[in-house]
Order: C-alpha cells, then structure tokens, then sequence
C-alpha cells in the first residue's frame, strides 16, 4: 500500500500543473497517467493563454520558456465579407492573450517535476477509484505489470472527458449538461509562416475557418467540416485550396500551404457536469467539462479550475479548513458556465449550421456587422477573449 496526500488522476495540462501547486505548497502528491509521457507530449491541441493562466504558470515556477518562445498577441482579426477586421483587445480591455502550445506547456511542467524528483506513474492501466465516501480513499491501478494500491486522503479526476475519474460514478451522483453541434473541425499542422500576425477567424458562406499558429513558422490552420468527412479523402492540396476559399483576399494571398506534420477532425461539444465534487473526488479540466475551442477556453478552464482547487486542497492542509474544498464545486461552475456561455455565442456566430434558413443567416451577418461597428460590441468580446477575472 503506497500513501500520499493527493492522487491527481491524469498526466495532462491540469494533473501536471495541479501536481506544481501543490508540490510548491508541500503538499505530497502522485500521478497516474493511462498513456506513456511521449503520448502525452504528441497530443496537438489550443495554445491560447490568457493573463491568469500565464500568472498561474509563473506561480508554479514553470513560465520561463513560456514567456522566452510565447508569442504576445493584443488583438484577433476577424474575416468575413471578403475583407479583415481587427478586434483591438489590448486598446479595449488593457490585457493580450500569450500564444504558447500546450504540449509546450506540458513539456516544461513534466520537466519541472521530474528534477524535483515527484512520482508520476505513466501507462497505469485498469486504474479504479474506491472510497470516495470515506474518510481515506484508494486508488487502484496496475503499473508494469503489476497491481498496486495508492491510499490518500483526496482525488483529482483531472483525466479528461474519457477518462475513468468521472466514469466510475454513478450516474445518479450527478447531472449533465450537453449539447452537441452539427459538424466538426478539420485542423491541420505545418511548418509555413502565418498568414497574419495574429490569429484570423473567418466567417464565411462556405464554412468557419481558423489560421493559428504555434510560433512565426508552425500554423494551425482549421475548416469546418462535415462530421461524416474522413481523412483520406482531404489530401493538404485539397485543405489549403478550400481554407483559401473561405478566407479574404488579403489573408488567402499570404497564406503559403505546406506539407502536413498533423491532420485530424475534432467533434464540437458542449458538456458540464454537475457538481464538480463527489465525496474525496474533485473533477477538474474536460473530465467535469469541455467546451467548442472557437473561445479557446478549454486550456484556460482547466487552469483555472486548477487554481480553485490547488487554494481549497493548500487551506486545508495549511489551516485544517474545509471551506474552500466545500466551495469548490460552486466557484469553478461559476467560471465555467460564463465560458461556456461565450464558446457558444462564438460558434453560433461564425459557424454554417445546416438547419439555418434565410432568416438566420440575416441574422448572423447582422450581428457580424452590429460587432464592427459597436464599440461595446467589441469590448464584450474581448472581455471575454482575454479572460473573464477570476471569481475569489
């Protein structure tokens, strides 16, 4: 029987920065992964900081590649009508938002606690949760073949929308919230300069598009696409031709394709549970909720949620309270529900849904055209791009 204080299941953004915290507040803890560190670190997703989430990393002691290789943006442009609008966020909202890959971010915090010699165990398997409603829970898993128990006095279920943390519930333990969308995103990765300095969203009568970046040579670029598409039938000829299709002039000339490093199509959903608590277990990042990545929120819900829980688990070591623990739940939905709430509207806004009929699409161009020329229209916006304050 092995002990700790805090089993942190998932080796991902949130396990890995939650196991930072914690360790900074002398707070023993270990980690489970399903999947081997190099798995871990090929996984391609957002990379879109805001200002807390940077903050956090700093606090964590992990920001000093971050703030060398990210790339500061004050603004986003927008793309529709064949021309390009820019969303001033730093002249509207005095913050910018830091672009920095999450396995990026991954890579410094596995970094970190591997030289302070912390325990993570890649490729668990069969990994079970007991006790949750005990004063002591237990982990069970097995590891190089062979089986263990890992005893602690707290669970974070930070494994993601798959993972097993929320899956060995009952189902009567808790709600969700769901909603799905009628089409996906085809991204792909390469190594070509960006065709702006800033990342382009296009709303256009073919589809949404995204041209992201991971540095000034590695775009991420994105379509939407059917959800029935297959990737054998978008070669990178095919992708470039129909992105430049659905961007302006200006954006499509500059836009330069290359031979694809990473292709793959990604569902939209929105999904909360509720609560976030069960017992000794604590769900955090996409293992309690995911939203569409048109907000690039996901990463910054998991910090934050990260922050919430790391402050309650160091209150109740520190002062043996159990008021933060008990908030958590409350606090983190708080956050999360404002961002689901923006994810949406943003989809809503820049996507083609195949049910919508004239009326709707006079309506999406009439919003398009009321955010361009309102001032307050564009603050709210960017309120909300950068990062809504977090709620103490």
């Amino acid at each position: 029987m092995q002990r700790t204080q805090v089993a942190i299941i998932g080796a991902g953004p949130a396990g890995l920065l939650l196991g930072a915290l914690l360790h900074k507040a002398g707070i023993a803890n270990t980690i489970l992964e399903l999947h081997s560190g190099e798995q871990v670190l090929a996984r391609v997703r957002a990379g879109i900081l805001e200002r807390g989430s940077v903050e956090l990393l700093d606090e964590a002691g992990v920001g000093q590649r971050m703030h060398a290789q990210g790339l500061v943006h004050q603004g986003i442009q927008l793309s529709f009508g064949g021309q390009r609008q820019r969303i001033d966020l730093q002249g509207l909202t005095g913050q910018s938002v830091l672009v920095y890959g999450q396995n990026e971010l991954c890579r410094d915090l596995m970094d970190a606690r591997k030289a302070a010699g912390l325990t993570t165990h890649y490729e668990a398997r069969h990994v079970s949760l007991h006790g949750l409603g005990e004063p002591r829970a237990v982990v069970r898993y097995q590891h190089l073949g062979q089986d263990h128990e890992l005893a602690c006095d707290y669970i974070a279920g930070c494994d993601g929308f798959h993972g097993v943390s929320r899956a060995g519930l009952p189902a009567s333990a808790y709600h969700c919230y769901e909603r799905g969308y009628p089409f996906g995103w085809l991204g792909v990765l390469a190594d070509t300069a960006p065709p702006a300095d800033e990342l382009v969203y296009a709303q256009h009568e073919r589809g949404f598009a995204l041209c992201s970046m991971r540095s000034r040579t590695r775009v991420r670029c994105y379509i939407q696409c059917s959800l029935s598409d297959r990737l054998e039938a978008w070669s990178d000829a095919r992708f470039w031709s129909e992105l430049k299709s659905r961007l302006d002039p200006v954006t499509a000339a500059a836009l330069e394709p290359a031979p694809s490093l990473e292709k793959s199509i990604a569902p939209l959903r929105s999904y909360v549970t509720e609560p976030l608590r069960f017992g000794r277990l604590f769900l955090a990042g996409d293992a309690g909720h995911l939203v569409p990545p048109t907000g690039a929120k996901g990463l910054n819900l998991a910090a934050s949620d990260v922050r919430y829980l790391a402050r309650a688990l160091t209150e109740y070591y520190r002062d043996r309270s159990e008021a933060g623990l008990a908030r958590y739940s409350e606090q983190a939905l708080r956050r999360v529900w404002r961002a689901e709430r923006f994810s949406w509207s943003l989809t809503q806004l820049l996507h083609n849904f195949p049910d919508h009929n004239g009326f709707d699409q006079r309506i999406q161009q009439a919003d398009l055209d009321y955010l361009m020329s309102s001032r307050a229209a564009q603050t709210v916006l960017a309120e909300n791009y950068v990062g809504l304050p977090l709620n103490d």
